[in-house]
């Protein structure tokens, strides 16, 4: 497994934000809940929008062009399991977001 790339530091991402970020290049959206902090794929399933111009409320990730919504934890969109974003494990450390693309 890749080894963990540190994307931020935790006190710049704020409860129920969105927050993009691009380790190794690869677009990837920080979404902290609580003690949790979620990565998962920006970009839409559909049609490849940016979700972090989208909306969060609660553990739900609406897309900000045609209004897809995503489930945080796992990826799925709710309205068809089946269809998902990529799901990126994500720890806190020290302060700090780290993240494994592997």
């Amino acid at each position: 497994m890749d080894a963990a790339l540190e994307v931020a530091e935790l006190a710049t991402l704020p409860e129920g934000k969105l927050r993009a970020v691009y380790p190794k290049g690869l677009p990837v959206l920080l979404v902290r809940s609580g003690a949790e902090v979620f990565a998962l794929e920006n970009r839409c399933a559909h049609m490849g929008c940016p979700l972090s111009g989208g909306s969060l409320e609660g553990y739900v990730l609406k897309c900000p062009c045609h209004d897809w919504r995503f489930d945080v934890r796992d990826g799925k969109f709710l309205d068809a399991p089946e269809i998902r974003l990529k799901t990126y494990p994500a720890e806190i450390s020290n302060g700090r977001v780290y993240v494994r693309l592997a």
